[in-house]
């Protein structure tokens, strides 16, 4: 059996049906999946119940499931991973409010890193998701960056490959984007 030794095969063996390649793809991925998902995760309420670990690890059930791949690059797989993680995290918050049933705002807190889309100190993770899918409607090339930028974790730099746009372009649409976002989550709470 031939070594493959490129993460770029192994997708690409994965985009031509070869499922099995997803078992030799984690291993090599894992840790990177896991720092971004302690990252998402420490700015989740403290008595959060998913992991680091647990959230890669549902992230890898769902992948389980997909059958049809077209992988361009590494940047467009860990995207993608992160907009899982972004699915199972929502999920996770749409049952707890559930649960909860009217008892109130959501006390999912928002990051308020320098590079945070906005920075209320509490905000809805559902919320986020809802203006997202919003800002999807209205410009996909904004949602896009967003996704690949905040939840994907990519740095301007490689958004702008993944994308194949300059970083010029990237930079003024997340400007706009995060402005956008901005608007439509603090006009809900007030």
């Amino acid at each position: 059996m031939e070594e493959i030794t490129s993460l770029t095969d192994l997708l690409a063996r994965w985009n031509e049906g070869r499922w099995q390649t997803l078992d030799r793809l984690m291993p090599r991925i894992v840790d990177t999946l896991r720092d971004r998902a302690a990252r998402y995760l420490e700015h989740e309420r403290p008595d959060h119940t998913l992991e680091p670990t647990a959230l890669v690890n549902e992230v890898y059930l769902r992948l389980l499931d997909r059958r049809e791949a077209n992988w361009e690059s590494r940047q467009h797989f860990l995207a993608f991973a992160s907009r899982l993680m972004r699915r199972i995290l929502v999920d996770h918050a749409r049952a707890r409010d559930a649960i909860k049933r009217g008892s109130g705002a959501s006390t999912d807190a928002f990051p308020e890193a320098a590079e945070a889309i906005v920075d209320p100190p509490s905000l809805d993770l559902v919320a986020l998701d809802l203006a997202l899918d919003r800002l999807a409607q209205l410009d996909p090339d904004q949602a896009q960056i967003v996704e690949l930028r905040y939840f994907g974790g990519l740095t301007i730099t490689e958004t702008a490959e993944a994308l194949e746009v300059s970083e010029a372009t990237v930079n003024r649409r997340w400007a706009s984007a995060r402005s956008w976002l901005y608007g439509q989550l603090t006009s809900k709470s007030s």
